[in-house]
């Protein structure tokens, strides 16, 4: 990991930079801000940030903000254009050919198909969807019973109990 290399004292200030643009996406972050808040020139916080984080600011800035969009799309009724200028989009173009860009699909699909996956789910029974998302507890339970029974052999494979 690229962390082991970078002083722990520019790896804070960097942390500072993260959470900030992680704490308001929607505003701008250029180089120059960020250096500022992390207090170190702007060559060698772009050259750090990208070192530390494997992306450079702009990027990871842009991935935030898709981040949030993707949320607002699926669980909001906000326009696509509402939420292109709450996460810091300046136009409704640029926000989708970027969120395209990154996402492989335009805001309206993803939109389209986290409707239609809840919409899908509102028709199975909430007791068979919370089935499908509990652990596996007969292998658990055999394992319990097989060390208790003193087995020397090894474990069973999950066919075998079954």
């Amino acid at each position: 990991m690229p962390f082991t290399s970078q002083d722990p004292e520019l790896l804070r200030r960097l942390l500072r930079a993260k959470d900030r643009m992680d704490a308001a996406s929607h505003e701008a972050w250029p180089v120059p801000r960020l250096a500022r808040v992390s207090a170190v020139s702007e060559a060698h916080f772009a050259r750090s940030f990208k070192q530390a984080f494997g992306v450079p600011p702009h990027r990871y800035l842009l991935t935030r903000r898709i981040e949030r969009a993707t949320a607002l799309l699926r669980d909001t009724e906000l326009s696509i254009t509402e939420i292109a200028f709450q996460t810091g989009w300046g136009s409704l173009g640029t926000f989708g050919r970027t969120f395209r860009d990154i996402t492989g699909e335009n805001p309206g699909a993803v939109r389209a198909r986290a409707r239609a996956a809840a919409h899908g789910l509102g028709r199975v029974p909430a007791c068979i969807v919370s089935a499908a998302h509990r652990p596996d507890l007969i292998t658990a339970v055999s394992e319990k019973r097989r060390r208790a029974a003193g087995a020397t052999n090894g474990p069973q494979s999950t066919k075998e109990v079954r």
